[in-house]
């Protein structure tokens, strides 16, 4: 049976996971992605939605098409897609958007190795966070065999998380760097 401590911190160890996922998903590594644009915030109905609410988004190598389900919405979304300016203008051809993403450049790939590590290393200090608020925890434990082997299991996750922290780095690096 697992401990509620090492449970807990398995639990916020895949949030960390999840939200670095999430984070990569978001850089434009010079493939189209919908993830580039589906957190954008729309003002639509007199409320703020998330554009993959109030749109269909496709994909192909190079472009994005957002074509919302109501045409009336189709200004305010190619308003919403401008400010979240991300290297590239959208085109309003009356019945959706398109924006295609520009080539990259040796500079922007660099830009783009940096945010990957430094995304990696703020996942890392998460999770030390939380291994931090576990290993608290498990302190007050009285019995020294059941606190050495907590914390035996706390460390064995940590090492298991920081793993695959470092092997989601490495994917995404090596895409950001693919020509």
């Amino acid at each position: 049976m697992i401990d509620q401590r090492i449970a807990a911190f398995v639990a916020e160890a895949d949030k960390v996971l999840a939200h670095l996922k999430i984070s990569y998903g978001r850089l434009q590594t010079g493939r189209a992605n919908a993830a580039l644009v589906e957190h954008i915030i729309v003002d639509a109905y007199g409320q703020k939605q998330n554009l993959r609410s109030v749109a269909g988004i496709s994909v192909d190598q190079r472009s994005i098409v957002i074509q919302p389900w109501d045409r009336s919405l189709l200004g305010v979304v190619e308003k919403a897609v401008q400010l979240a300016d991300f290297g590239a203008s959208p085109i309003n051809d009356g019945v959706a958007i398109r924006i295609t993403l520009p080539p990259m450049t040796e500079e922007r790939r660099k830009h783009l190795q940096k945010a990957v590590h430094q995304l990696s290393e703020d996942a890392r200090v998460s999770l030390r966070k939380h291994r931090q608020v576990a290993h608290d925890a498990i302190k007050p434990e009285k019995d020294e065999d059941v606190k050495e082997t907590l914390n035996q299991s706390l460390q064995k996750g940590v090492d298991e998380y920081n793993g695959k922290i470092n092997e989601m780095a490495k994917k995404k690096d090596e895409e950001v760097m693919r020509v």
